[in-house]
């Protein structure tokens, strides 16, 4: 197959001692005319290949119909307003529904918001929402084509009219009302970038600002920041009971977190007390009981436990660790709601305020979508999801544990009706790892059949049984879907986590190969039908072992992948990720990364499995040079007769707020490029 031309330069630099050729480091550039000109040959390449695919017609029909099904979000109750996002199925973005009642809300609703509106391509989305707490405002985040920078507006809830106030330059953050309403904190990085999202600027330090309604972004308080600590990241809450803003201070994705508590005084913030002011251990404020704060931490509990602590920092146990991983703890009227995993599968729990009267609720399902509840309400909303359903939300009553489905949430029927599906729960042996193999339940699967295999392994994220629009098109095809559970995630706690990055790293490519093997050798599947697919981490993670093991796959899919682990730092926010990758500068770290790198990982004269990387040219997290150098490595290097391609959404980002038509497509092209290479034949094809 003869590719698209991509230009090799002779690019060599001594790091570490070691001589590192990057030939295709003009790629790193998305401006450049000629970046923009290889970008359309290779998606023109792509389509062409794609279009002689007669199993494109049904995955394209099949998604079109799954993301035309009516859904809806989970509730939620702010300031005693009831807020959902629904869509009829033919929008490109979810319409925010606001009512006075939760009765009110479930007969429809009045719009309050339609971010279809805020752009002609519908790539524009809300990327938050909060409201102040006399309900007067609507402060909702806006991100332009999928960037991850945000631009927050404000809307009166009464009447649905906008406020002449806007703030710009912010990222990774909400609006967080002061109790008087007239003012609000948030993370600003000014004169960092781009909102259109095409910088690859490394991103520098952020500012914990405090903006006042009706007045200039210009006059915006400074509230913290500390110079030169680009990778510290700032999260704020208000204390239930008015009395302080507290401050979580994390450095990148660790979850070692400082803890600052700032009294509300007339004037504005008094001084911080700094409750915990080390990073050791992951603390997260949960609500305030009497003067002490409810905190749920990792502290001498690696699957977590919740502790009460007074301003000086001292714990005392009011949930102590389980067996079960906790994974979220919310504040209700009656005390505490806690969400734990018990292998991977969630359960919420419903406390008194001391930690007594444990009550178990049964809300099934795979993943939760949302855990919406205040210590000021009664009702609690969670959703969850299947691998075949998006969402069913749930109210329950956190006084007497009484449930009631909300159903009626989604407006409308019709589209696709999924297919019956099995889940059973598996291990691989030798290592451990759990995954869960679903299948059709109508299917007999006596001899291998086409297998998907989804993994993550990282940043103590845990990975569910739950939805993807692709996942109902695969399973209705005939295929079988695997998600496996891998060192790295946070479905077993900090220790699963710890053995999965920095120099453990390769804990998570052998546990994914683990997976394949013990498919193989069970009779699920074989080498020629298997197929392995990740996004951003899990890009990484199908990047690192198509290089290490392409014998054992036939088909590859990294999504928006990090892919060159010796300049992932110089990015935007890539620095961030170093509690997890550790950083190339650092010479033994440097080692670790070249070692597994997907990048460098490309050999000359291999046969690789057939593959096809996405990613979006508006992508400002994972910035889409990481595909494009590895394709054209790829493309270099392939030996075998398979086609190695890339597919460059435009005018979208990582993946959030993507429109429906878009992830539609998305998904039908890489489940028909998969399915073309392992036999795959959809019903009535």
């Amino acid at each position: 197959m003869t590719y698209p031309e991509s230009r090799r330069d002779d690019l060599v630099e001594l790091l570490h001692g070691r001589e590192i050729a990057d030939p295709y480091r003009w790629l790193e550039d998305p401006d450049a005319t000629e970046t923009q000109d290889w970008v359309r040959r290779q998606n023109e390449f792509t389509q062409n290949e794609l279009e002689g695919y007669a199993e494109r017609a049904w995955f394209q029909r099949t998604l079109s119909d799954i993301l035309a099904r009516p859904r809806a979000g989970v509730p939620v109750k702010k300031a005693g307003w009831y807020f959902v996002g629904r869509n009829d199925g033919s929008q490109a973005q979810d319409v925010i529904y606001v009512a006075e009642s939760l009765d009110e809300l479930l007969s429809g609703g009045r719009v309050l918001i339609d971010p279809n509106t805020l752009s002609e391509d519908g790539t524009d989305s809300l990327g938050s929402f909060t409201v102040s707490p006399d309900g007067k405002y609507f402060a909702y985040g806006v991100n332009e084509s999928g960037s991850d920078w945000t631009t927050f507006r404000l809307l009166d809830i009464a009447t649905g009219t906008p406020v002449d106030d806007v703030v710009s330059e912010a990222k990774f953050s909400e609006a967080i009302w002061l109790p008087d309403s007239s003012a609000y904190l948030y993370l600003h990085y000014p004169t960092s970038g781009r909102s259109e999202g095409t910088t690859t600027t490394s991103l520098s330090g952020g500012r914990l600002t405090l903006h006042k309604v009706g007045t200039p972004q210009s006059d915006d308080e400074l509230v913290l920041t500390f110079p030169g600590k680009d990778r510290y990241f700032y999260t704020p809450e208000v204390t239930d009971d008015d009395k302080y803003v507290v401050v979580h201070i994390t450095e990148g994705t660790d979850y070692a977190t400082r803890l600052w508590v700032y009294p509300i005084t007339s004037d504005g913030l008094g001084e911080p007390v700094k409750v915990v002011d080390t990073f050791a251990d992951e603390i997260t404020f949960v609500r305030m009981s009497g003067d002490q704060l409810v905190l749920r931490t990792d502290r001498d509990a690696p699957r977590g436990r919740v502790v009460l602590s007074s301003l000086d920092g001292s714990f005392t146990d009011l949930i102590p660790e389980g067996d079960a991983t906790l994974q979220a703890v919310r504040g209700t009227a009656s005390g505490l709601a806690a969400l734990t995993l018990v292998d991977a599968q969630p359960v919420l729990t419903l406390y008194t305020l001391d930690g007594s009267d444990r009550r178990v609720v049964d809300v099934p399902g795979g993943g939760v979508v949302g855990l919406n509840a205040g210590p000021e309400y009664d009702e609690l909303f969670i959703g969850l999801s299947t691998t075949t359903d998006p969402t069913l939300s749930y109210v329950v009553s956190t006084d007497t544990g009484d449930v009631r489905a909300l159903p009626e949430l989604v407006r409308g029927s019709g589209g696709f009706t999924p297919p019956q599906v099995t889940v059973t729960r598996r291990t691989a042996p030798g290592r451990d790892v759990p995954y869960f193999l679903i299948t059709r339940s109508d299917l007999d699967f006596s001899t291998p059949r086409p297998t998907l295999m989804w993994g993550y392994g990282g940043f103590r994220i845990p990975i569910h049984a739950d939805y993807r629009p692709g996942w109902p098109a695969w399973l209705a095809a005939g295929g079988v879907l695997v998600i496996a559970n891998l060192r790295g995630g946070g479905e077993y706690g900090a220790e699963w986590h710890d053995a999965g990055r920095l120099k453990n790293k390769q804990n998570v490519f052998d546990d994914f190969i683990a997976v394949g093997e013990h498919l193989r050798d069970s009779g699920v599947t074989t080498p020629e039908q298997l197929v392995i697919h990740g996004r951003s981490n899990g890009g990484l993670l199908v990047g690192a072992v198509m290089t290490q093991r392409p014998d054992l796959f036939a088909v590859a899919l990294p999504g928006v992948g990090v892919l060159d682990m010796l300049r992932f730092h110089k990015f935007t926010v890539g620095a961030a990720w170093a509690s997890d990758y550790g950083l190339p500068d650092d010479p033994d770290q440097f080692e670790d990364l070249l070692a597994y790198s997907p990048l460098h990982r490309v050999s000359a004269g291999t046969s690789y499995p057939a593959t096809l990387v996405v990613t979006g040219d508006h992508d400002d997290r994972v910035v889409p040079l990481h595909s494009h150098k590895f394709i054209a490595a790829l493309q270099h290097a392939q030996s075998g007769p398979r086609p190695v391609l890339t597919r460059v959404e435009v005018n979208t980002g990582h993946g959030f707020g993507k429109p429906a038509a878009m992830i539609a497509s998305e998904w039908a092209d890489l489940l028909a490029f998969a399915a073309h290479h392992v036999g795959l034949v959809p019903p009535e094809q």
